[in-house]
């Protein structure tokens, strides 16, 4: 069986099969699906990549606001095209480990307090200029400031000094912390001259493609950047990102060859899109999930009896079959769930219990109504999800106003503003990262408001903790804090579905870290 399969996978890898017969192939030999992926990638990059040719990409999550400075980052968009541009000093790999980039290699000290990265040597900026071990560190310091408003502020406040070593980069941090190389890969620490002191959006970075030109809100364009460090990705000559955030529009444009490929695939019709000629479905589950954000500092969520009263008033196994189509799984209210090495299965799950909701809402006094606002840019079905969400807390005599606003300036406008709105997270690879990137008291990513010092205590304790069940431990009891107290409500965790055409792209391998393979798909795919 296992020749017969090689034999399909390679043909199809060769173009002279597509997917859907390979596919069709492998399920008469008695093959499942994952086996089949598994194998056809492992074809795909055995049959070797080629240089040239163009990619056209249609994205969901931009604004007129989007900016070139990698701190200011909000929306799927940006996160694609810094992704593409630019380099961090580590990056995540597709089965979620923690790999070499700009930094070749890293080690620390027995303590896990002091951390040295022996920085690539000859690596050029857009503009010529060799990096530096300065603009390395001058990176980290800029995000390090308050001042900066960048998304990676509260995950620097563990640093106490930054250093150059020769060509080495030595962070000394106040306390232990196991993550720090993964931290290095978060998405807003691009690597820019100076750390983009001088001119944070000059759209200056490493990545292995460089801007030609810059529409926010409206198309991103750019071009082979010849120089870059490694010759083993970035393979198209141009690479243009087109906002699309209307999916019919989006699915649109796929279908027609306008673009080829997309992101946020609408969980409902993905099915139907996969019978399209060419078309693939790309899906991978992982630390991403799909939630409304209470403002724990604002009313009525002020109020932990409302906030818990909200918890129980959604019923997560319906949003998970009837938003997402079976493609995801339920969510606790933490953001962690058993992708994480560490997740403490043993928590109660919640359920859906509208008469223990009505009786929080009634300890609390608050009578008044929810107002709810969400838009179909938080995250594929995010309309319907509030719909949904109504319904069920109707149940419990709870009253939720829904108001829907338009896809652009959402992550500016709503976005760690209003009191209850929707939204997406990518996640994090540890627990420790996704715990103090939005939910730490330091963070500027904290879109709940939640501010507890135990909870701040538990995940700087976790982290530098050494012991693996202690560390499981502390996480847990964190992760009940933030069930039981915070503003998140989490009912579903969502795979990542995209698709591409696989008349115009091979090298295709998912990544649970986020989707489009992580951000990267236009550096490490390839024209078919």
């Amino acid at each position: 069986m296992s020749v017969e399969l090689d034999y399909f996978a390679n043909r199809a890898a060769r173009g002279l099969m597509s997917r859907r017969a390979f596919m069709g192939r492998a399920a008469a030999l008695g093959v499942t699906a994952a086996v089949a992926n598994s194998v056809l990638s492992t074809a795909v990059r055995a049959a070797g990549p080629k240089n040239g040719g163009a990619l056209k990409m249609g994205v969901n999550g931009g604004a007129s606001t989007n900016s070139l400075d990698p701190a200011l980052q909000s929306g799927q968009v940006p996160f694609m095209y810094m992704s593409t541009l630019g380099d961090k000093l580590t990056t995540i790999s597709s089965d979620g480990e923690v790999l070499p980039s700009l930094a070749e290699s890293w080690d620390s000290s027995p303590d896990a307090v002091t951390w040295t990265f022996k920085l690539r040597k000859g690596v050029q900026f857009h503009d010529g200029k060799t990096v530096t071990v300065d603009d390395v560190m001058k990176t980290i310091q800029r995000h390090s400031d308050k001042k900066s408003n960048s998304g990676a502020y509260g995950l620097l406040q563990g640093i106490k000094e930054t250093k150059a070593d020769g060509d080495n980069l030595v962070v000394t941090l106040k306390s232990a912390n196991a993550d720090v190389p993964y931290l290095m890969a978060h998405w807003a620490l691009v690597i820019q001259p100076n750390g983009g002191f001088d001119k944070p959006d000059a759209g200056i970075f490493t990545g292995a493609y460089k801007l030609k030109a810059f529409e926010p809100g409206i198309r991103v364009a750019m071009e082979k950047f010849k120089n870059y460090w490694d010759p083993s990705v970035g393979h198209f000559d141009t690479v243009d990102i087109t906002v699309i955030n209307d999916w019919t529009a989006r699915s649109a444009a796929l279908q027609s060859g306008q673009v080829d490929m997309v992101n946020m695939v609408e969980p409902r019709v993905a099915g139907l899109l996969s019978r399209v000629p060419s078309v693939v479905i790309a899906t991978s589950a992982g630390h991403g999930f799909n939630c409304f954000n209470m403002l724990c500092d604002a009313k009525p969520f002020n109020d932990n009896n409302v906030r818990m009263a909200l918890k129980l008033a959604i019923d997560r196994e319906e949003l998970v079959q009837k938003v997402l189509a079976g493609y995801g799984s339920v969510g606790n209210d933490m953001p962690v769930n058993k992708a994480y090495p560490l997740f403490d299965e043993s928590i109660p799950q919640r359920q859906y219990d509208p008469e223990k909701a009505k009786f929080y809402m009634k300890k609390s006094g608050y009578t008044g109504e929810i107002l709810l606002i969400t838009s179909e840019v938080a995250f594929p079905g995010a309309v319907d999800a509030a719909s949904l969400f109504q319904q069920s807390a109707k149940k419990a005599g709870i009253n939720i106003t829904i108001r829907r606003e338009p896809s652009d300036g959402y992550w500016d406008s709503v976005w760690n503003k209003q009191p209850l709105s929707a939204c997406s997270w990518h996640g994090q690879p540890t627990q420790g990262l996704v715990y103090s990137q939005a939910y730490i008291s330091s963070s500027d990513s904290n879109d709940t408001h939640f501010k507890n010092p135990k909870f701040d205590a538990l995940i700087s304790d976790a982290q530098g903790e050494l012991d693996r069940a202690k560390r499981k431990a502390l996480y847990s009891e964190a992760g009940k804090l933030i069930r039981d107290e915070g503003g998140l409500i989490t009912p579903m965790f969502n795979n990542y579905i995209d698709a591409y055409r696989e008349d115009r792209v091979a090298g295709w391998i998912p990544n649970p870290s986020s989707e489009m393979m992580n951000g990267r798909a236009a550096v490490l795919c390839w024209q078919a």
